[in-house]
């Protein structure tokens, strides 16, 4: 079989927006380079020096999130409706397992570990697909009242109260993303904006609360400490107390405008989760400037593109769902790396798609296959139209 003929079946298999495929297969290739590269200091503390164990993990992850992103772009939107509704009384129960049972790590039970295959699970990127699948469809069941207070805005409100609360114990930045995702899906979804002032406020309030309990009862929330510290350590600006951020700035100031080349960082050993929180840094270290814009650049065009996916759809469903995966990622990204060149405070988000981990990846993966879905659907109506025309 000629090249030319495999290329075309390839185009045949795979549906739905080719730009965004672009922009997994460029992220899932700085992913494997600049994760190879940084695991060097992992692998000698635990597997002996043996990089390749890390980097053919996370090879499979990569691989197996394509096939995950592939599998979910198959299937039609609309049993996304659906599903939603059976993965939020899922991810409920789930986060109160976390929260009170969970694997702990910094004082954080972010994480469950799964019996037999001893795979660790953080929950929250489950909750966070639900939330987001079931408020696009709750806005688009409830477009003919959805400027009623009782039958449109408390049976939206609640669900995210509940699910972003259940995870702002553990984890306030993800709950906080989740949060203003939906905020802005509820605003896209033409909910009144006095009742979304009023969430807002809601929000707020109820933050305020737990963080003044905090303050006077540090054990009801362990995690308060680690965020005034990082918070104080940020407005400070002090180098004792700010290790990985001064490491990730040397990273970034000797970067220049193209890097010391792949595998040529420095601050890799220095840096205390090069392949995740810091792996931004990494990537400006050693492809430079350059590197660094080129990653943000992609993550605009992915958001253009849902933007684009979402304007072509003739349902409320579909358009915010598109919106909603693309928002959660874009935001995700953006505060991974604004922690890295330290306009934010550290948070511990990961850049998606390019940052080592396990279900992270595969649940960003399964988000970016649910935006192609839809693409998939609407290039298939187009065509039909088209067709119809012709003839």
């Amino acid at each position: 079989m000629s090249e030319t003929t495999t290329l075309i079946n390839l185009q045949k298999r795979i549906k739905g927006d080719k730009v965004i495929w672009a922009i997994v297969f460029i992220l899932s290739v700085f992913s494997l380079l600049a994760v190879y590269s940084s695991i060097g200091t992992l692998a000698y503390r635990y597997k002996e020096g043996n990089t390749y164990y890390y980097l053919f993990k996370h090879l499979f992850i990569l691989l197996f999130g394509i096939f995950l992103m592939y599998a979910t772009h198959l299937i039609k939107y609309t049993y996304y409706s659906r599903l939603s509704q059976l993965l939020l009384i899922i991810t409920i129960p789930l986060q109160l397992l976390t929260l009170f049972t969970g694997t702990n790590l910094n004082e954080a039970s972010r994480w469950l570990t799964l019996p037999i295959i001893n795979l660790s699970f953080q929950t929250s990127d489950l909750a966070k697909l639900a939330l987001i699948m079931y408020v696009a469809r709750l806005l688009s069941k409830k477009q003919d009242e959805i400027k009623d207070f009782k039958s449109a805005f408390i049976p939206i409100m609640l669900p995210v109260l509940i699910v972003c609360g259940l995870i702002f114990p553990a984890n306030f930045s993800t709950a906080a993303i989740l949060f203003a995702t939906c905020f802005i899906l509820m605003f896209i979804g033409r909910v009144n904006i006095k009742y979304l002032l009023a969430f807002m406020g809601i929000g707020l309030v109820i933050i305020s609360i737990a963080l003044a309990i905090a303050f006077k009862y540090p054990h009801v929330l362990p995690r308060f400490e680690t965020w005034k510290n990082r918070i104080e350590n940020f407005k400070s600006g002090e180098t004792n107390n700010n290790y990985q951020v001064e490491q990730a700035k040397i990273a970034i100031a000797t970067g220049g405008v193209f890097g010391k080349l792949p595998g040529k960082s420095i601050q890799r050993n220095f840096l205390p989760h090069p392949y995740s929180d810091f792996i931004f840094a990494i990537i400006i270290e050693e492809y430079g400037l350059a590197g660094g814009m080129l990653i943000v650049f992609l993550y605009v065009i992915l958001l253009f593109r849902a933007i684009k996916i979402a304007s072509k759809c003739d349902k409320v469903f579909p358009a915010l769902l598109v919106v909603g995966c693309a928002l959660i990622l874009i935001f995700q990204a953006f505060i991974n790396m604004a922690v890295a060149v330290n306009i934010l405070p550290v948070t511990g988000q990961t850049l998606p798609m390019v940052s080592m981990g396990g279900t992270s990846i595969w649940f960003t993966s399964i988000s970016i296959g649910i935006m192609l879905s839809v693409s998939k659907s609407y290039e298939i109506e187009d065509k039909t139209e088209e067709e119809e025309i012709e003839k």
